[in-house]
């Protein structure tokens, strides 16, 4: 049958295609992230372009795009219009250093409950110890989050917020407790529920959610926040699962 062997070329190409892309994303996050680390590329260092970038590693420049979208989430870089991208100079928090194993059974169900139970209690440790820096970072999240044009974009800003939350802590052990919360929220799982259930008036209403969140840590109003965050992750969840 010549359309079902076509069809099965077809789909063995694009799974062949998805797997350049993932390969060549890998490549460009360890040529970063092990630049800044061995000293080859300072803070503040100009990269490559998005051009040089799938050119350098063979992979589409859209998959090149999306990569440098996580690390600027993650605060390993930054990215200007008409300027072009820079090496940051803060650690990224993201996913370098979780083990892909240490998540890769986490539901979206059991994150959500975890979630629920800890990230109210980070109100009163970044209320104490935040900084101007930390409130500028939470502020850059929302309005990347706000301007996001694709579900993707926002999702990533989204992450970004909670784990900008955490760091705002002052407290490793926490930013790497949420780290692997982030890690588990860009597996295919979360992003296919997210897929189905974020509407655009389901994210403005997040939105709105988030700045309330941040107005509240920002007055040092810990009971505040800490009620936002516990109203905005009972909403997340009623969205999700339904209840």
């Amino acid at each position: 049958m010549p359309g079902a062997s076509t069809q099965g070329e077809d789909l063995l190409a694009a799974y062949s295609s998805r797997a350049r892309s993932r390969d060549g994303a890998q490549r460009i996050r360890a040529f970063i992230e092990e630049g800044a680390a061995d000293g080859a590329l300072a803070p503040g260092a100009r990269l490559p372009t998005e051009r040089e970038l799938a050119r350098r590693f063979g992979i589409p420049r859209n998959a090149v795009r999306k990569t440098l979208g996580q690390l600027e989430a993650e605060g390993s870089i930054t990215r200007h219009v008409g300027r072009g991208t820079y090496l940051a100079g803060r650690a990224g928090s993201g996913e370098s250093g979780i083990p892909a194993s240490s998540v890769a059974h986490t539901s979206p169900g059991e994150l959500m409950e975890a979630r629920l139970r800890l990230e109210p209690a980070l109100a009163d440790l970044v209320v104490i110890n935040a900084t101007p820096a930390d409130f500028e970072r939470l502020e850059t999240c929302l309005e990347k989050a706000e301007k996001s044009t694709t579900l993707d974009e926002f999702e990533l800003w989204d992450a970004a917020l909670h784990q900008a939350l955490a760091e705002a802590t002052h407290n490793q052990f926490i930013v790497q407790v949420f780290a692997l919360a982030t890690a588990v929220r860009q597996q295919a799982e979360w992003g296919k529920l997210k897929d189905r259930i974020v509407t655009p008036e389901r994210r403005v209403r997040y939105q709105e959610e988030h700045r309330a969140i941040v107005r509240a840590l920002k007055e040092r109003d810990a009971d505040s926040a800490r009620a936002c965050i516990l109203a905005h992750l009972q909403h997340a969840r009623r969205n999700l699962f339904g209840f």
